[in-house]
């Protein structure tokens, strides 16, 4: 497949290319395909942080397309790991549906780069949906002492049925989309508080995701140092 003008500006950017080959495939509920691939040496050569993502190309009627997906448990001593797509109307989704063992897709890495803070914080505040929700997993993961208080937005039950990896002491709130994602900026406006000591993430819908950044910079009065934001998708 040529590539196009992004690509190679992700070239100048330093991002680099590796060919991953799927491994396994498996169907969660219908509504996701979930993928094992071996990483063609990405995370050898890449450092593995938490929310880590790559972008993945694909063929879209003779046209290049890039996705970006969130990786899922990378083992960088086996060279593995899993990425988990919707399936939904898209050449994304059409391909990973279609997927067999053997085949194979070239992903980008650049990009990508989270840390979390040091010292850690006292508390950590979650906001995400479906599309972010291996992202959420990995912090869960990374930060697994932490308290932490998660929201996640849901637009139909089969995405509440994606395991989540909260742990006792952390509490989880699901709250459906509707049309417009107001419950979700109303849910967390009312229970969000003003913590010091606390880290902030947030990634979901691009408006979503913007109106909760001003409403923890502006209203909560928070740095910016203690607040990570990302909109992952647009409803518009």
């Amino acid at each position: 497949m040529k590539r196009n003008w992004e690509a190679l500006v992700l070239k100048a950017m330093g991002g680099r290319d590796f060919r991953l080959t799927v491994r396994s495939t498996e169907s969660i509920g219908g509504h996701y395909q979930r993928l094992v691939l071996d990483d063609g040496g990405l995370l050898a050569a890449c450092k593995v942080h938490p929310t880590m993502w790559i972008r993945l190309w694909f063929d879209d009627a003779g046209r290049p397309h890039q996705r970006a997906y969130t990786l899922v448990d990378p083992d960088p001593a086996a060279g593995r790991f899993t990425l988990e797509f919707a399936l939904h109307d898209g050449c994304a989704a059409r391909w990973a549906s279609a997927a067999q063992v053997g085949d194979t897709i070239v992903a980008t890495m650049q990009g990508s780069a989270f840390t979390l803070p040091d010292p850690a914080p006292g508390h950590l505040y979650l906001v995400g949906d479906a599309a972010s929700l291996p992202a959420v997993n990995s912090l869960l993961d990374a930060a697994a002492d932490l308290p932490a208080t998660v929201w996640l937005e849901y637009a139909h039950d089969g995405e509440r049925a994606l395991a989540l990896r909260a742990r006792d002491h952390q509490r989880v709130t699901w709250v459906p989309r509707g049309d417009d994602g107001q419950q979700l900026l109303d849910t967390v406006r009312a229970e969000l508080p003003a913590a010091p000591d606390a880290h902030y993430w947030v990634a979901g819908e691009a408006a979503s995701t913007r109106a909760l950044t001003r409403h923890v910079r502006r209203t909560l009065g928070m740095g910016r140092q203690q607040l990570t934001s990302l909109g992952y998708w647009s409803a518009r």
